[in-house]
């Protein structure tokens, strides 16, 4: 005989939890990300019109590449702030979980977004190298020093929300690179006006394309990760398992699955064996506050069994040919 014990919290009172080994704070008011990303996305697409206008002026690939990656981020900003929206959806019958898991798919979109600009730049830098053209140093230096300003009032914007939520550190990654993007195509300008060494522009190309690509990995790296359901960082599985384990009257914990159903939140199933039969709700609902407190875990389902069946020997034999995070979730 086995009782289930469902908990399911829905994202209402994210007062703290640790998403990414992070404490993160929401706003207060969910439409205040809805403006952040309005604001940056409006911004941002008229200053790509005007980069690439002036860029086609002053004869500058470098100004047009910027633009160019702008633009992939003005993109990328949509989609994030799509995925954001989808995040608050409510759970329908197909989608049990509201449409959440779009953050993670957005936040990996992103990441890769980013290394194809990477590579797109790269290659427009290293043809420079082989064909130098003639640049207007000044234009190219005042263009880019508007797009600093707004890139890095773009990145300001996002600062808030990116500790905890992945989705919104891509937002975050994206104006900030392309603030840094920005400020190296100033100086770039203002060197080439000084020397009149044209090699400047696609060196420093180069050097930003290595920052960025960087940055972007452990996004990348992360994204990935949650959309294959692994732990999420920042979740230690062992001390969950430890901490199951630990309960009174709990004798085996088996089949505990830990992973990410957005980019700040986290579900976790588990049978717990107690020999001792249910202990009540008001037990399994500490553990379960716990769960939320101490781990970050907001959508607990612990199945209580009594262990007369013999779960753990059937499931010994199943673990062989399969993931060994059964019974040695603490090796994590």
């Amino acid at each position: 005989m086995s009782t289930t014990h469902t908990h399911d919290h829905h994202g209402h009172d994210h007062g703290h939890h640790h998403g990414f080994g992070h404490h993160h704070h929401h706003m207060p008011d969910p439409a205040g990300h809805g403006r952040a990303f309005a604001l940056a996305i409006g911004v941002n697409a008229l200053f790509v019109a005007i980069e690439f206008i002036y860029g086609f002026i002053a004869h500058s690939t470098a100004l047009m590449a910027d633009a160019g990656h702008n633009l992939s981020d003005v993109l990328g900003l949509v989609l994030a702030w799509g995925a954001a929206t989808l995040a608050r959806s409510a759970p329908t019958h197909r989608y049990t979980y509201g449409l959440r898991g779009s953050s993670i798919l957005a936040a990996l979109a992103n990441g890769l977004l980013l290394m194809v600009a990477c590579g797109a730049i790269a290659w427009e830098a290293v043809q420079r190298f082989t064909e130098p053209a003639p640049v207007q140093g000044m234009t190219v230096s005042i263009v880019a020093a508007i797009g600093v300003v707004i890139n890095g009032f773009s990145a300001w914007l996002f600062l808030a929300g990116s500790k905890g939520d992945l989705n919104l550190r891509g937002a975050y990654l994206h104006m900030a690179a392309d603030a840094a993007l920005s400020l190296g195509v100033v100086i770039a300008g203002l060197a080439i006006m000084g020397t009149g060494w044209t090699w400047i522009d696609p060196a420093v190309s180069l050097a930003i394309v290595v920052v960025i690509v960087l940055g972007t990995w452990s996004l990348l790296r992360e994204s990935v990760l949650l959309s294959m359901a692994a732990v999420p960082p920042g979740i230690d599985a062992g001390g969950v398992h430890d901490y199951l384990a630990g309960q009174p009257g709990v004798k085996e914990v088996h089949d505990l699955h830990i992973w990410a159903i957005s980019t700040t939140e986290n579900a976790l199933t588990a049978h717990v064996v107690m020999p001792g039969g249910y202990p009540g709700d008001r037990v399994l609902d500490e553990m379960v506050a716990k769960l939320r407190s101490d781990f970050g875990i907001h959508h607990c389902t612990l199945q209580v069994e009594e262990g007369t069946t013999h779960h753990g020997c059937a499931l010994e034999g199943y673990d062989h040919g399969h993931g060994h995070d059964h019974h040695h979730a603490h090796a994590h």
